[in-house]
């Protein structure tokens, strides 16, 4: 079984498509007979995954397009594709992301960047197809890619933290929107990926550590809990079961509630209780 959206014929559209959780879903769409258009900054790794996704569709229904998220014109000129090659769009899969890495006060072009991708890159995506979406009357999903570090919000890189801590406001504000709009059939859903080896985060490794999932189990993963619902679909790893990052968001929401200092989970003084809490059944 499998969510009834992802079935034979319909379409998806995959931002940041053309390798790591993004080409992984659009296999996994394609094998479920579904037509896919995948878009990214990069032409020649965008022709490596078409070749990848024909061999299972079958050129006919591959569509590709080299498209900037952060930019609105693009993901307008993309939804326009995509319903004059396709016909429409039954999931979107709002997923490319960049982590450069960045300091508080570095340079402001990289915060905009990052922001520019991760968080504006969801909240066009998302804007710009959905009422083409509801307007169609079908069934349909709208998949944001978040992060844990856009929950916990642990200190290193925090421009990447305010991008996903963005797409994580903002897809819950969507779903609110979807499901009090009349006639509206479109659900969104937060994927929250646990550490997965992509080109995203291999630094330099050639072999996955063994601490990540692949980007196959966390897609996999995800169409399981599509399955069953699931609007937050938190997903574990090889190294941080679902329980610890269950005890470190409820840390992270508990700074406000018992007026801790921010991200007290890495202050000396509070290491001591911050252990407790995760041992506390």
């Amino acid at each position: 079984m499998s969510h009834p959206v992802i079935a034979k014929g319909n379409v998806a559209v995959i931002t940041g498509g053309a390798s790591g959780i993004g080409l992984a879903a659009a296999m996994a769409f394609a094998r479920a007979g579904m037509k896919v258009c995948i878009a990214d900054v990069d032409e020649d790794r965008l022709a490596a995954a078409a070749t990848k996704l024909s061999s299972i569709a079958g050129r006919a229904n591959v569509m590709t397009s080299v498209v900037d998220v952060s930019r609105i014109d693009s993901l307008t000129e993309l939804e326009r594709a995509v319903g004059a090659h396709f016909g429409g769009t039954d999931l979107l899969m709002n997923n490319a992301g960049i982590q450069p890495g960045s300091s508080l006060f570095g340079e402001p072009d990289n915060w905009q960047r990052i922001i520019g991708v991760n968080m504006w890159g969801i909240i066009n995506g998302s804007r710009i197809f959905a009422p083409q979406m509801i307007a169609r009357g079908n069934a349909g999903l709208i998949i944001n890619t978040g992060s844990k570090q856009g929950i916990t919000t642990p200190p290193g890189d925090p421009a990447y933290n305010v991008s996903k801590a963005g797409v994580k406001a903002f897809t819950e504000a969507l779903q609110h929107e979807l499901r009090n709009t009349k006639d509206c059939h479109i659900t969104a859903h937060l994927l929250i990926p646990g550490f997965v080896f992509t080109g995203l985060t291999a630094k330099g490794r050639t072999e996955k550590p063994a601490a990540a999932w692949t980007p196959e189990q966390t897609v996999d993963f995800m169409l399981t809990r599509l399955e069953a619902g699931d609007f937050y679909i938190l997903c574990p790893d090889n190294d941080v079961p679902r329980a610890l990052d269950e005890k470190r968001m409820q840390w992270a929401a508990g700074d406000i509630v018992e007026n801790r200092p921010p991200l007290s989970r890495w202050h000396p003084d509070y290491a001591d209780a911050f252990a407790k809490f995760v041992k506390k059944e």
